[in-house]
């Protein structure tokens, strides 16, 4: 993929978020709007989107290769993230937020339609092994225990077993997997292919809907440092990776995608509940959304 077709689908992708921040700017919409449309998102367009693309998918090894660099790319910019935390003296609820804003990537919500846009439904497969078996194991694993050990909340342990279980996005994996022996009724096919289609236009509506330049005016540094792990250290870190781990190049390519993606807005959530500084959290997914637009595009120049 040359430069400009690149451009054009990052900037149609762009588009479709101007579409959404309008909306909200005009009173048309409000943010609060978005919280529906993540439900259909999450419940109903992204599971769909899943099973339809990995059920009839060849699958190779080099998937598991995939979720292997999801996993390291995730340890060493958590590790480097903690450090720069202390280097940075930052309060404890913010150093929190701020090793998981670096370390864990919107490898679903933002990855998905990105990577399907960019290197078809092969890529969305790959994609989606890494977001499940690399990012969503990373955060339910490894995430929800920083969380607790930073965070200013104490409550009722969350069991990383049963958080999985009721993940829809990797439910959806986990039938598509199994179901692979048996064809999908065309009836069945057909509504698969339809709540699909939702998925990119609202995902990128909502980031629209929910992105609120006016947080990014705290702490600067802080978050220009943090953008630079999430959106240029870590894709250079799966870069690396992926030439030495996988012959092809179309997923060297994805791994260097997947990881160069903006901080994941489920951070937020997870920040909520254990009081972690979730005005930084915020301001994080806002900035490197943003800033993603530009580095993106990079990453994958770089990529060849």
């Amino acid at each position: 993929m040359d430069a400009v077709e690149l451009a054009r689908i990052v900037l149609t992708l762009l588009a479709i978020v101007g579409v959404g921040w309008l909306l909200r700017v005009t009173g048309v919409l409000s943010p609060d709007d978005a919280r529906p449309i993540h439900a259909v998102i999450i419940y109903v367009g992204l599971p769909a989107l899943i099973f339809r693309s990995v059920h009839p998918a060849p699958l190779g090894p080099e998937l598991g290769v995939v979720a292997l660099v999801a996993w390291i790319v995730f340890a060493i910019t958590a590790l480097l993230a903690w450090l720069l935390s202390r280097l940075m003296k930052l309060p404890r609820p913010v150093a929190g937020g701020f090793i998981l804003a670096a370390s864990l990537g919107n490898t679903g919500y933002i990855g998905y339609p990105v990577s399907q846009a960019l290197l078809g439904d092969e890529g969305l497969v790959r994609a989606i092994f890494y977001d499940a078996f690399g990012t969503v194991a990373a955060l339910l694993l490894v995430g929800l225990v920083i969380a607790q050990r930073f965070g200013e909340r104490v409550g009722p342990p969350l069991s990383p077993l049963r958080e999985v279980l009721r993940f829809p996005a990797v439910l959806a994996l986990g039938a598509a997997l199994l179901l692979r022996p048996f064809p999908v009724p065309e009836v069945f096919s057909f509504g698969l292919d339809a709540l699909a289609s939702l998925v990119v236009p609202l995902i990128m509506l909502s980031v629209g809907l929910t992105l609120e330049v006016r947080r990014l005016a705290d702490r600067p540094l802080t978050l220009g440092t943090l953008g630079v792990v999430r959106l240029l250290v870590a894709p250079m870190i799966a870069l690396v990776l992926g030439r030495l781990l996988l012959d092809d190049s179309a997923a060297v390519r994805l791994v260097a995608l997947e990881a160069g993606m903006p901080s994941m807005m489920l951070s937020i959530v997870i920040g909520a509940r254990f009081g972690l500084d979730t005005e930084f959290l915020a301001a994080a997914v806002v900035l490197t959304t943003m800033a993603s637009v530009v580095t993106i595009p990079l990453v994958q120049i770089v990529a060849g």
